[in-house]
């Protein structure tokens, strides 16, 4: 299903401090909460600028598809149970089998999980760059399974999926046009519920591509 289209967060907006000198840390330009809406060009607006660093990524840094809640799912089936558009098969061990999704990105419906990722919205090597490299391991893991938010994971076709791989909207966009403006919308409700910053080119093209979105709006709430 579109993700901007699924309910359930109260929407938390934030406002931008104004940037200081490049040399201030993210942690002092992070913006400040308030209780707003906020439309997709404010909330691209308060993503703090800063240079991107991948010094010493591993993608195991990041622990993922664990079962956070101890019900016996791991991340990647709570995904599919949940994204799935009809009562999915799940057999022993909570493994998906069969269910019907739909792939925002390309507007293709599966009926089989084989073919499907789960996409974290914001990668992980992205999350690094973008501030994540100074999280506690127990706080990259969250990250790495956040299934509370309904932006943060999709469940999307393989192909498009690894098309994306590690890149941001100034080098990937989901290759279905009507798709872009959500997966924007996504893209900066992720960095702001998590407190990522962004870097210039990248929110020159998050901005470049908002100004054909209408009146789409960010929601999400800050991670805990």
């Amino acid at each position: 299903m579109i993700k901007n289209l699924m309910g359930g967060l109260a929407a938390t907006a934030l406002l931008a401090l104004p940037l200081t000198a490049a040399s201030a840390s993210a942690a002092d330009r992070l913006p400040q909460p308030v209780a707003a809406p906020m439309t997709l060009t404010a909330g691209i607006t308060a993503l703090p600028v800063v240079e991107e660093v991948r010094d010493g990524y591993k993608r195991t840094s990041f622990k993922h598809w664990v079962d956070a809640d101890k019900d016996g799912c791991n991340t990647r089936h709570e995904v599919l149970k949940a994204e799935s558009r009809i009562a999915p098969t799940v057999d022993a061990g909570c493994r998906v089998t069969a269910g019907e999704w739909y792939s925002y990105y390309d507007g293709v419906t599966v009926t089989d999980p084989a073919g499907l990722d789960i996409d974290h919205m914001v990668p992980l090597a992205e999350a690094w760059d973008s501030g994540a490299s100074a999280w506690t391991a127990q706080r990259r893991e969250q990250y790495a399974n956040d299934f509370d938010a309904p932006h943060s994971l999709a469940a999307v076709t393989a192909r498009t999926n690894r098309s994306k791989a590690d890149k941001d909207p100034q080098d990937w966009l989901p290759p279905l046009a009507d798709a872009r403006c959500t997966y924007i919308s996504d893209w900066v409700s992720t960095k702001l519920r998590w407190q990522l910053s962004v870097d210039q080119a990248e929110q020159d093209a998050l901005a470049r591509i908002a100004e054909g979105c209408g009146q789409e709006t960010v929601e999400y709430e800050l991670a805990p």
